[in-house]
């Protein structure tokens, strides 16, 4: 099943939030997953398994760092622009 995931960090107890957040997301190029960098989310889509695979490894990369919040929305009726 394909689906698009719109999701937001939030690194916990720290000032240098850029840091944590582009290390997370240092591993979606790892992957080479397809991704939308906004000002206050980003998007991937794609298989269900890879998309939910990616979740977890962003914030796998970010708790590394310290506390972290993630908030997903994920849907399979919703396209990401190619």
């Amino acid at each position: 099943m394909q689906v698009a995931c719109q999701f937001s960090l939030y690194p916990l107890g720290t000032t240098d939030l850029g840091d944590v957040i582009y290390k997370a997301l240092d591993e979606l190029k790892k992957k080479g997953v397809k991704y939308e960098l906004g000002g206050m989310s980003t998007t991937i889509s794609g298989d269900a398994d890879i998309v939910f695979s990616c979740l977890k490894d962003v914030f796998d990369a970010a708790a590394k760092q310290g506390g972290v919040v993630l908030t997903t929305t994920v849907s399979n009726a919703c396209k990401i622009k190619e």
